[in-house]
């Protein structure tokens, strides 16, 4: 953790709102005019595209059968960890980004799958914002979580994440259900042993969770609606928590918990806002006076 160099974190699956929680946050950068430095997790994958592909052969051959990007050996853990500790203690690091479709290999002029070169960050940020698959992750060679000052997770119920998972990869990747499923078996020891227990180390955790019927997954035809869901918010310290202001704000609510409170799905990106906006304003009265 860091008072003058503070470091949010986002960890969370794809497809578990963090579209969300992206607009969320920049909404609230922009609005009270704070410079923040980006960090997408894909950055620190190991291997581009082509790499991955390649290593998962590899695997296969040599009968792994959990290698993928939800693990350690998928990623660059220890130079993330590296980022962290570093910008905690002078604002500074080293990034990348990774190009994810053609309209990003347009403007970076490099093709889609592919990493740009490291670089340095420029001075003078107010925080660095992480958001991906390991801000919490913690193995036998790292310990990421312990450097951010606020760490969210964001995940749906699994079986929610599975249809969003089927849907995505069916229909816009082109993959067939088969394929998919695949995936799903291969990653589940990595998402069991390195995903999950990030979400016990987490100051806020927002899960969604649908209510309608989602018991088989692999049959069903469409993805819940926001609209067709709550989202469950646990604060790990809810002392300062003003519970019945965002009571008040978000329209049928309700404590489930002393430290839970229960959002329609609808409100997720609104009840960030509030949550978030006093928390992050307060590190960065920290970082004044320090």
């Amino acid at each position: 953790m860091s008072v003058k160099h503070p470091i949010i974190a986002v960890t969370g699956s794809s497809g578990a709102g963090t579209t969300t929680v992206m607009k969320s946050f920049t909404h609230i950068f922009r609005r009270e005019k704070i410079n923040a430095q980006i960090v997408e997790g894909d950055a620190f994958h190991r291997y581009d595209r082509t790499g991955m592909r390649e290593a998962l052969k590899q695997s296969e051959r040599d009968g792994v059968r959990d290698f993928s990007h939800f693990g350690p050996e998928a990623n660059l853990l220890e130079e993330l960890a590296q980022l962290f500790q570093t910008y905690g203690e002078s604002g500074g690091g080293q990034i990348r980004h990774y190009v994810h479709d053609d309209n990003e290999a347009m403007i970076h002029q490099q093709d889609s799958g592919t990493f740009t070169p490291w670089k340095d960050i420029a001075p003078g940020t107010d925080l660095m914002f992480y958001e991906g698959l390991h801000g919490g992750a913690v193995t036998d060679k790292v310990d990421i979580a312990k450097h951010a000052d606020l760490l969210v997770g964001v995940v749906p119920i699994i079986n929610l994440e599975w249809i969003q998972k089927l849907h995505r990869d069916q229909n816009l990747r082109g993959y067939s259900h088969e394929a998919v499923v695949d995936t799903i078996l291969r990653r589940m020891p990595d998402y069991v042993n390195y995903i999950c227990p990030q979400f016990s180390r987490t100051h806020v955790n927002f899960q969604r969770v649908p209510t309608v019927d989602t018991s088989n997954p692999f049959t069903a035809r469409e993805i819940p609606q926001p609209d067709e869901s709550f989202v469950v918010i646990r604060f790990a310290r809810p002392k300062g928590i003003d519970f019945p202001y965002l009571l008040t704000m978000l329209h049928d609510s309700f404590m489930s918990r002393p430290n839970v409170i229960v959002v329609p799905g609808g409100k997720m990106g609104i009840a960030m806002q509030l949550i978030f906006t006093p928390m992050i304003l307060q590190l960065l009265d920290r970082r004044a006076r320090a």
